[in-house]
């Protein structure tokens, strides 16, 4: 019961934060004028939303950072280097996000950081995590599917460093280019966060199959930024009180890219982030289309703003993006559970399918 009280804590903690606190940043941003700026060549029905509060990503933040620490108040859970990684690559990705949305608010315009210099940030941020990843987390260099001795190839630390740097700022940009409509980041973001959840959380349970001996950590701050997600949400969902900015959305995409590197399943993560994935590529089908052939796949680049020009209501293109992301998510969940019937068939009676012991609660240290 120890790993659940410590799961509960963690999602209630961070969902009333989140939930609580949300508010009160609207109001204080309210006051002191930080409101959205519209992009001129956006859809035509956004104009409206100029002045909305933005950078509400700072309490998804809070909200999971929060909910990880109260968590470990129980002497049988304790912090991880792997966990704390995580956490700190979430709440780098929050700074650069935060910088740039301060400066398109004192600007008074829609760019912030120019390209250079959050591709930059994000570069030293990805690089940073990626060696103290194997350095000082022991995260196994190698990129599997769902487990060691299953689909995977070892890559080695300097191959490993390169591909974990890709999957962070690759993941954090395609959550920023899927933050266009209200509420579809933060949803879509909630059900990749839960996949993490339940899949660290059997690892947890089957630490002899799974080799990761963090996993109850990383299940805490799964369901921690999950509770951020969802409370934010609230006041994020059409017609949005608030929007998460940069600030949120490169800070929830270096978490997802972070859980998928710790928990060992790199090569399930495009099936949990699916629908981020697929925003990316509609980006790169159309700029690669229009300047090879100068014409235009889409009506417009990402492809949720294809679906508004095409007349669909924002509210309908939201929750079908989110049924989306959740089929994706269950898919990817149903690949998870095959596997481990794959290596432990029928009951896990076998020593090495076993649940774990009591003692494995504290992981590492």
């Amino acid at each position: 019961m120890a790993p659940v009280i410590s799961l509960l804590l963690a999602v209630a903690v961070s969902t009333l934060v989140s939930l609580f606190g949300t508010p009160l940043v609207i109001r204080y941003f309210r006051r002191h004028g930080i409101g959205q700026q519209i992009r001129e060549d956006g859809p035509q029905g956004h104009f409206s939303k100029a002045g909305t509060p933005t950078m509400g990503g700072v309490m998804i933040v809070a909200g999971a950072v929060a909910g990880y620490a109260v968590a470990h108040v129980r002497s049988e859970t304790i912090f991880t280097r792997a966990g704390l990684l995580v956490v700190l690559l979430v709440v780098g990705g929050a700074v650069i996000g935060g910088l740039d949305d301060f400066l398109k608010v004192s600007r008074e315009r829609s760019l912030g950081l120019n390209k250079r210099a959050k591709a930059a940030g994000q570069l030293i941020l990805a690089v940073g995590f990626a060696l103290l990843a194997t350095r000082v987390a022991a995260v196994p260099t190698d990129v599997t599917l769902t487990r060691p001795d299953g689909i995977g190839i070892g890559l080695g630390t300097v191959l490993w460093t390169v591909f974990a740097v890709l999957v962070v700022i690759g993941a954090s940009n395609a959550v920023n280019l899927t933050d266009g409509l209200d509420g579809l980041a933060a949803g879509s973001s909630a059900f990749s966060f839960s996949a993490f959840a339940v899949i660290s959380f059997w690892q947890f349970r089957h630490t002899p199959v799974y080799g990761v001996p963090q996993a109850l950590d990383l299940a805490i701050l799964s369901v921690a930024l999950l509770g951020g997600c969802v409370g934010f949400l609230w006041w994020n969902a059409a017609p949005a009180q608030i929007f998460m900015g940069d600030t949120g959305s490169l800070a929830i995409g270096a978490g997802i890219a972070g859980l998928a590197l710790t928990t060992r399943t790199q090569l399930l993560l495009p099936l949990i982030g699916g629908l981020f994935v697929a925003e990316t590529l509609s980006v790169i089908i159309q700029v690669f289309s229009f300047r090879v052939f100068h014409r235009r796949v889409f009506r417009m680049a990402p492809v949720h703003h294809h679906f508004e020009q095409k007349g669909w209501p924002e509210t309908t293109v939201i929750v079908r993006f989110w049924m989306v992301a959740g089929m994706l998510t269950a898919g990817a969940l149903g690949v998870f559970y095959y596997d481990y019937l794959q290596r432990c068939p029928g009951t896990p009676g076998s020593p090495s399918c076993a649940v774990a012991p009591p003692p494995s609660l504290k992981g590492e240290s």
